[in-house]
């Protein structure tokens, strides 16, 4: 995490960030001290938000911790959910989760986040997916929604 400070430290005078955001191939809560810690330093260097992209397993990963209180602390100010499934069946064949209850866990992470952050979901045009029914989903919970297109491997 010392890495990414010193890196932030090099680029956060450049300009205005208007938000800075945790994403990218993996799972940001994987190392949830280290957003934490990050987000913390951003908040006290700048006035961009920040926003976690996550597939929502941040419980199921940190069991014993409280991860939208602790977001919230260190100054998250809004987090994007990929569900990229209508229901548990799609869900499980499109993301094939390591954990048997993915899809409810995900569900119970959007209801907490959106109690104290600003929430949206989010979803991939696949053919596999009814995009009407997450949208739907989406409503119901009262969150956004926002439709992701799909971006083939390129390497």
């Amino acid at each position: 995490m010392t890495d990414v400070i010193n890196e932030l430290l090099t680029q956060i005078h450049r300009g205005h960030w208007r938000e800075v955001v945790f994403c990218g191939f993996g799972e940001p809560t994987i190392r949830l001290d280290c957003v934490l810690q990050v987000t913390r330093w951003i908040k006290e260097h700048s006035d961009s938000r920040v926003r976690i992209d996550t597939n929502g397993h941040g419980y199921l990963l940190n069991p014993t911790h409280e991860v939208v209180v602790e977001f919230k602390g260190a100054g998250v100010d809004d987090v994007s959910v990929s569900l990229n499934g209508h229901d548990k069946e799609t869900y499980d064949k499109v993301c094939s989760p390591i954990f048997p209850d993915a899809y409810e866990q995900v569900l119970e992470f959007i209801q907490k986040a959106k109690r104290r952050l600003n929430v949206e979901i989010t979803a991939v045009r696949l053919r596999e997916i009814n995009i009407l029914e997450v949208e739907r989903l989406a409503l119901q919970l009262g969150v956004k929604f926002r439709l992701r297109e799909y971006i083939p491997c390129f390497y």
